[in-house]
């Protein structure tokens, strides 16, 4: 078989897509599902709901399918859909949008977070900032453009980046500002002071900002505030969400791009080449998704503060320490009081000594990095009660087990 171009070669082992011997690296959310399915222990590692979404949007979605919606959409996404997001984002954030020129409908977040670093840089001195620890797929998407990425840290316990270190981070070479909020996997919500700062050093250097809100529902009494709603930061920011997270439908991968009409626009020359497009019965569906009242929003992220909460006191019990989100699917503890040393380690060991999956919070981060983070542990609150009442039983094994070593 012929050999991978060097390009590629280089690039795939810089995002961490191939080990040193060329073989293919999978995600650590694979490899931990496929842990959970071996031992038949409760996956609290990667981020899925265990539960449908809502059934009108159910139905919508079949009525789509029987009615013959089946072909490619337009490659903006359909027309109802790109206007339902116009109207979310006026309803939640007072942001007036041209359905026509300003939204884009993408394959979920990840496509777009994708099209946009390729479509907004490509100089070899490019750079693109990010919030330490990151979602996975950023590192590949930079590493994919050839860009270099530059890491903010944000450390335990309140996730928040030190304005100080960000203004280092962000220099005249930095084309994007890519911000996370509510941040994955630490589930921390930035303030006004961070949200200000970074569209002060966009507009001191000319950088894009490009967000990240696929849990923009999922707050926990604290408001989320897009940071296009901004004073000056409207014509230099990307918001991107999906559908996935707030209504329950992670696996129809529908999302969108929102922003002035010539980011857009670059964003898209890209994105053609990629799905094209995607998800013809579903983006109706998603349309209706959106149109929900507003009691259904509420209720949603009430559902999961609870359920965080439930998941936060059993995790304490079981002798983590516990850094409360602000908001996501997930919480992340402190291992170190069960004398945990390598986080990475006790999550490969955790199905066999809890029968439980979590996931190293040292797989967001670069390899440089990782000291910082080594003991704390992200587990997905995200499940039915049921579920999480059953990892909480099984998580109560480690204090046992710490009891009976002292």
């Amino acid at each position: 078989m012929r050999d991978l171009p060097g390009a590629w070669r280089r690039t795939a082992h810089g995002a961490g897509l191939l080990d040193a011997d060329g073989r293919s690296v999978p995600t650590i959310f694979a490899e931990m599902s496929a842990l959970a399915t071996r031992t038949g222990a409760v996956n609290l590692g990667q981020g899925f709901p265990d539960e449908d979404g809502p059934a009108e949007v159910l139905e919508a979605a079949r009525a789509a399918i029987a009615d013959g919606v089946n072909q490619y959409p337009p490659g903006r996404g359909i027309l109802d859909l790109r206007t339902a997001v116009a109207e979310h984002q006026s309803r939640f954030y007072g942001l007036g949008l041209d359905p026509e020129r300003d939204v884009v409908i993408t394959a979920g977040a990840t496509e777009a977070i994708a099209a946009a670093i390729l479509a907004l840089t490509g100089e070899p001195d490019d750079e693109v900032v990010v919030f330490e620890p990151y979602y996975d797929s950023y590192a590949a998407c930079i590493a994919l453009a050839g860009v270099h990425l530059v890491a903010v840290p944000l450390r335990a316990p309140g996730f928040a980046p030190d304005l100080d270190q960000l203004e280092a981070a962000v220099t005249d070479r930095t084309r994007v500002i890519l911000v996370n909020d509510p941040h994955n996997p630490t589930g921390a919500v930035f303030d006004a002071s961070v949200r200000e700062h970074i569209v002060r050093l966009a507009e001191r250097h000319d950088a894009i900002i490009v967000t990240d809100e696929v849990y923009e529902h999922l707050t926990f009494g604290v408001p989320h505030v897009p940071i296009a709603t901004m004073p000056g930061a409207w014509e230099r920011t990307l918001s991107i969400s999906s559908a996935g997270k707030t209504f329950s439908v992670t696996g129809w991968k529908i999302g969108w791009m929102t922003g002035p009409a010539a980011l857009v626009d670059a964003v898209l020359s890209v994105k053609q080449f990629l799905t094209y497009v995607n998800g013809s019965p579903f983006q109706p569906a998603i349309a209706a998704a959106l149109r929900l009242p507003d009691a259904f929003f509420a209720e949603t992220a009430a559902a999961l503060h609870a359920k965080s909460r439930l998941l936060g006191a059993g995790l304490a019990d079981a002798g983590f320490t516990v850094l409360a989100p602000s908001g996501t699917y997930f919480t992340v503890v402190d291992a170190a009081p069960l004398g945990v040393a390598d986080a990475a380690r006790f999550c490969r060991e955790l199905p066999q000594r809890a029968g439980v999956v979590g996931i190293p919070l040292t797989a967001f981060v670069t390899a440089g990095h990782r000291a910082d983070y080594a003991s704390l542990v992200r587990f997905a609150a995200c499940k039915r009660v049921a579920v999480i009442d059953d990892a909480v039983a099984r998580l109560r094994r480690l204090r046992d087990q710490s009891a009976t070593t002292r």
